[in-house]
């Protein structure tokens, strides 16, 4: 009967810190996500400004004109790539040869 006081007040106590620390934990994570501030809008995909405002390159670049500041980002991003521009483009765009494999000698 002893032994099995002790064994229970083992379990009970272990019930009780692993209780404890979870309830720590989750207060933790509560408040870290409470005090970590984020702008609302800083990804240019979240604003509906960028897509009414003309394209700053508008007036040099032909190509930029009637494009809005998120489309001129886009197309940006597409040239660096090397995404075809034009329907003319892509037949151009198929006929080159992907990557050339590389043997290697061992």
């Amino acid at each position: 009967m002893n032994m099995n006081k002790s064994t229970m007040r083992l379990i009970l106590g272990s019930l009780l810190s692993v209780g404890g620390t979870a309830l720590a934990i989750s207060g933790y994570k509560t408040r870290q996500k409470q005090s970590f501030s984020v702008l609302a809008d800083t990804d240019m995909r979240n604003t509906v400004k960028l897509d009414h405002k003309e394209s700053v390159d508008a007036e040099k670049d032909p190509a930029e004109r009637g494009l809005t500041q998120y489309d001129s980002t886009l197309r940006s991003e597409w040239v660096a790539n090397g995404f075809p521009q034009t329907n003319e483009d892509i037949p151009v765009s198929e006929k080159k040869p992907e990557i050339e494999s590389v043997s290697v000698r061992t």
